[in-house]
Parts: structure tokens; sequence; C-alpha cells
């Protein structure tokens, strides 16, 4: 449903594009306004006071904000976002011990904070809740200090909706505005700083991108549904199969080695550039444990005997009896294998993989990244029957898939549990009660339950948050971001 804003306000450029990026639920403004209110976020080049932006910000946004001001020094300036009124916050004086800890959790200086208040002894915090624009609004003309109105004939409006994307979740701007209304210092500070050094390298180096992604995502910056983003090697990774079902014996060894780095494994028999033939083992890993292989690329014929005999007499050279056949032993080669080449891998635990298993493998990893536990891998290999292994290796594929999913499904309950009981976070029981009506994937008890949504929460996955209670059903958890299923 469409919402007619005619007015908005006016603030500092740098305030309103941390706002709009979701670093910011909360701006210094000294007018009145009601809960619920709905306007425009226009970017000034003013700051309160006439503060100067040495004054104004801490030292560390002080590029970003020079830059940020420079970006709206001329016309047509466009609004990307529109903001409704949560609260308005009033510091009086019996709180003003809270200014420390406000300027802790956010880009202002105390010391400007502290100079605002001391005008009108209040410090009026405007606590907003701000949604993206499907299309920008464009202001041709400048604008007179104050606030601003539609319609101006030279200017362009694009109207509000409820539809358009909130920057922050409704769970995550809730748990955020209790943090930030309780006086607690904001937790994520040393993460901040990691996410604007990602910000200062992206220019010069794009794979940052990714990290910048996620921690925006971890922060509660941004709550936007997004899929898992492939990284460039995806190119190479889609070719395992069609290079493996070729004439091309060099390419695919080199495939296979760098899909065996992309996996995690490490070794001095990886190298992606390096030349296998008959004097050296196609492949060989060294960590976290040792594999011994060797690449066949097959058009149409049969796998002939001579694969894995080779195998079986340069591992044993080149690595001693012992050693050898203390390592796992794979074959990853196309077509089918004649009986001999068979019985000779089967007798001698060897697995024979087709270059599609591989290929499904490390997109599997490249997608959902380190979700391919290598020693779990070692497990699955190390199992009868040997061989012919596609089938447990996709067994194993499979289970990881639907880890996954189980873990993306839990995710969402704990999401809209939040936004439907209109809470910040939840207790174990609540939720398992909220799992057992979700057509859950599986079923879990409550234990099982914690043991996923720990997991989650760790700083190393950052999907969900996690409160330490006196027990294990003390624990309470909140929601931070999506794990998108592709």
């Amino acid at each position: 449903m469409s919402i007619k804003i005619n007015n908005g306000i006016q603030l500092p450029a740098f305030d309103v594009e941390m706002l709009s990026l979701g670093r910011l639920i909360a701006v210094p403004f000294n007018q009145s306004y009601k809960e619920g209110k709905v306007f425009w976020l226009y970017p000034s080049q003013k700051l309160p006071y006439n503060l100067t932006l040495e004054q104004y910000y801490q030292l560390e946004y002080l590029t970003k904000a020079d830059s940020s001001f420079r970006n709206f020094t001329t016309y047509p300036i466009h609004l990307k976002a529109w903001a409704r009124c949560e609260r308005q916050w009033r510091i009086n004086s019996e709180q003003k011990h809270l200014l420390p800890k406000i300027a802790q959790s956010t880009i202002w200086n105390l010391t400007a904070l502290e100079h605002i208040f001391e005008q009108y002894q209040v410090l009026k915090l405007l606590i907003v809740r701000v949604y993206r624009l499907s299309s920008s609004c464009i202001v041709n003309v400048p604008v007179k200090p104050g606030e601003f109105y539609w319609p101006q004939s030279e200017d362009l409006r694009s109207m509000g909706d409820e539809s358009n994307t909130p920057v922050v979740s409704e769970a995550s701007f809730n748990q955020r505005k209790t943090l930030f209304l309780s006086g607690k210092t904001y937790p994520y500070r040393e993460i901040e700083t990691l996410q604007f050094q990602c910000g200062q390298i992206l220019e010069k180096n794009p794979a940052a991108q990714q990290l910048d992604n996620d921690i925006k995502i971890f922060l509660g910056w941004s709550s936007e549904q997004t899929s898992n983003i492939l990284d460039s090697d995806i190119a190479w990774i889609k070719t395992i199969a069609e290079i493996g079902n070729s004439s091309d014996g060099h390419t695919f060894e080199k495939l296979v080695r760098r899909g065996l780095l992309k996996l995690g494994f490490t070794g001095s028999g990886l190298n992606p550039e390096a030349t296998g033939g008959a004097g050296g083992m196609d492949f060989y890993t060294e960590t976290p444990y040792p594999i011994v292989g060797e690449c066949k690329a097959t058009k149409s014929e049969k796998v002939p005997d001579g694969t894995p005999a080779q195998l079986l007499r340069i591992g044993i050279t080149r690595l001693g009896k012992i050693q050898y056949e203390n390592a796992i032993k794979l074959i990853v080669a196309a077509g089918e294998l004649n009986r001999f080449a068979l019985s000779t891998a089967t007798e001698h635990q060897m697995n024979v993989i087709s270059p599609e298993t591989l290929q499904k493998l490390v997109e599997l990893q490249t997608q959902y990244k380190n979700s391919v536990n290598l020693l779990e891998l070692k497990q699955c290999l190390q199992q009868v029957p040997f061989g012919l292994a596609d089938d447990k290796v996709n067994s194993y594929i499979a289970k990881v898939e639907q880890d996954i999913k189980l873990r993306s499904h839990i995710i969402q309950v704990l999401k809209n549990y939040l936004e439907l009981a209109k809470l910040e976070r939840a207790g174990v029981e609540a939720l398992h009660a909220a799992y057992i009506t979700s057509h859950p994937p599986q079923p879990l008890n409550s234990i099982e339950l914690r043991e996923i949504l720990i997991e989650l929460s760790s700083p190393l996955t950052g999907y969900v948050g996690r409160i330490k209670g006196e027990d294990w059903r003390r624990d309470r958890f909140y929601y931070l971001r999506d794990l998108p299923i592709n």
C-alpha cells in the first residue's frame, strides 16, 4: 500500500548515509516528532550548531564523512530512503551519564553530544525505522534549511510503500533499540572497525566485497534476503566434469588439484600448475590427512587396469608401504572401469569417483563455505564399499545439504516467532514449540535444537545471537540474518 509522504527532515549527509546503511537507528534531532510520523531523509551539508566534521564525528569516520558530504554538494540529489519515527528519546539531566555510552555505540564524538546537550539541558534523539525506496526521489533545486515539502515542479517524487524493504529487520531493530535505550554499550565495535577497513580496500581488492557483505549482515546493518554469492572460482569449478570427460588429461589433473585445494586440503603434491605423469603421483595431500591419487580423463573408452595399478605402484614407491597404506586412495576418473581395474581398486581399498561427483563436492564447499567437513569426508572415504565410491560420496553431499536446509529452517522459525510474538529474543523451549509446528525437515528435541542454535550463534557464523543464561533453559536467542538456500 502506498504511503503519502509530503515532508522530509534535513540531517547531516553522513548521518543519512549511515541510517540508510543500517549503521544507525537514531540521530540527534531537536524538533519534536510523534511516533508513527513518516518523512523523507534529506542529506544536508550542515552540522548541528555549526560544529565541524572533526568536532562532530569520531576520528575513524572522518574520511567517509568527508566523502559523503562531498557527494551531495551538487544537484540533482537522489533521496533513496524514507523513515518512520519509532520514538523520540529525551536525554535529560538525570540521564546525562548515558552520553558516553551513546557515543561509544554510535559515530559521534562525546564532546559534540555534550555540546548539543548544554544548549537546552536535553538531548533529543530521533529513533527511526528506515526503508529503502524502490526508485529514488530526485531533488533538482536547493532547499531551505529545516523541513522541506513536496511537490516542487522541478523535482521527481517516488511514493513510499509499505512493501519497501526495511534496512533492518523488525527483530534486529527491536533488539538494537532496546540495547540503545538501556544505555548499554554496543558490543561489536571491533567488528565495525573491520567493516570500515573492508570498505577502504574494496576499490583495490573486490575480493573483500563478500566479507564486507557478511559483516554488514552480521551487525544488522542489512536485512536483505541475499543469495549465497559464489566466488570467481566458480567458472573453472563448473568445467571439472566437462574436462574430465574429454581427452585433456593434463588440464584435468590441474583442475583436480585446484578442487582439492578449494576443499581445504594442502600439500606439496597439489601444485595446480604442475604436470604429473608416469614418474609421479597425479596428486598428494598432506593435511589434514594424506590422500594419494590418480586422475584419468576419458572421452568414451573404459578406464583400464593400468590406472589403479599405477596408483599402487607409484604410491608405495614414493611414500613407502606403511605411509601409503595409511593414506586415503582416490581415483577421479570418467567412464566405466573395466573388470580388472574395478577388481584392483576394490582389493586395494581405492575410492573411484567421477568428475561430476568431485565437481558437486567442490561446488558445495564454494556455495556454503566450510560446509564440507574434511574429517567427516575422511570417514566417508574409509567406509566400504571401495572401488566405485560415487554413491557414498553423494550420500555425504546429500547429508550436508540436508544439514544446511535444517539450519536455514531453524533460523526462519526464530525470525518468524520473534516477529509474530513482537519479542526481541526467545528461549529454547518456546522456540522448540514453534519448531514442532513448523513442518520441520526432521524431528529435534530441545537439547538438539539448542546445540544447533549455539552453533549458529558462533561469531564465525553469525546467523543468530545468543544471550547466555544460568542454564540452558535460560539461554535467549535473537535473529541476525538468513541462511538462503540456492
